[in-house]
C-alpha cells in the first residue's frame, strides 16, 4: 500500500523538446486520485500546545502547491456538542471537554488554523481517527480518491487513528514527516522511523512530497 510522493511526479525537464516532458497517465493518476488530510490545526490547539504550532508553517507553505496540483484538500477538526451528547460518561475525551470551550462546537477554538479556501472540503469529528463517525470516506470515495496524505497533530493520535483507519478501507497511505507533531518528539520519531514504514507508508517531508 505504499504510494510516491507526489513531487517525483512533477513534469520533468525535457531538452530535446525545449521544455517539459508531459506526466504519464499513470503519473497523472496518481497525483489526481490523491487527498491530503490536514488533521486537529485548529486554534484551540495550536494555541495551547508548542509542539502543534511547529507545524504550520510547513503546512502554510505546502497547500498552494498541493491546490495548484489539483490535490483535494481536507481539513478535520474536533469538537463536542455542548451537552455532551457525543461523550458518554468516563469517556477519554472528556478531559478536553472539561479543560475550556477550547474543544466545544462553535467555539473559536475549533476553528482551523491554517489558510482555507472554497474548494477545500472541511470535515468535523468527535474522535482521533479523520473517519471515526464521520462522512470522510464518502468525499474521498466521491472525488476517486485512492491515496491519501496524512498531517496534523498528534502523531500518536489522530495520525496514527486516522492511518490506521485508512489502511483498513484499503487507501494508499503517506505520512508527512515535517507535517506532523507530537509532545513527546521520540514517540514522534518511533512512528516516522518504524510503525509507519512497517505498516507500508511512505514517510517524506513535505517538499519530497510537492
Amino acid at each position: 500500500m505504499r504510494t510516491r510522493a507526489i513531487g517525483k511526479l512533477k513534469p520533468q525537464p525535457d531538452a530535446e523538446h525545449g521544455g517539459c516532458s508531459p506526466l504519464s497517465r499513470k503519473e497523472f493518476a496518481d497525483i489526481i486520485g490523491t487527498a491530503l488530510i490536514v488533521g486537529d490545526i485548529q486554534r484551540g490547539i495550536t494555541d495551547a500546545y508548542p509542539f502543534a504550532r511547529q507545524v504550520v508553517p510547513a503546512l502554510t507553505d505546502l497547500l498552494p502547491r498541493a491546490r495548484a496540483a489539483g490535490i483535494l484538500i481536507v481539513f478535520v477538526r474536533i469538537a463536542f456538542r455542548a451537552n455532551r451528547a457525543d461523550l458518554p460518561p468516563g469517556n477519554l475525551f472528556s478531559a478536553f471537554f472539561d479543560a475550556g470551550d477550547s474543544f466545544h462546537e462553535g467555539a473559536a477554538g475549533t476553528m482551523i488554523d491554517l489558510p482555507v479556501k472554497h474548494e477545500d472540503v472541511v470535515v468535523l469529528k468527535r474522535r482521533a481517527s479523520a473517519f471515526a463517525g464521520t462522512d470522510l470516506d464518502l468525499v474521498l470515495r466521491a472525488h476517486a480518491v485512492d491515496a491519501i496524505t496524512i498531517a496534523g497533530v498528534a502523531t500518536s493520535a489522530m495520525v496514527a487513528a486516522t492511518f490506521y483507519d485508512a489502511a483498513d478501507r484499503g487507501y494508499r497511505t503517506t505520512v508527512l514527516r515535517d507535517g506532523c507533531a507530537d509532545s513527546d518528539p521520540t514517540v514522534h520519531d518511533f512512528f516516522m522511523d518504524k510503525i509507519f514504514p512497517s505498516r507500508g507508508a511512505e514517510v517524506v517531508s513535505c517538499a519530497e512530497w510537492l
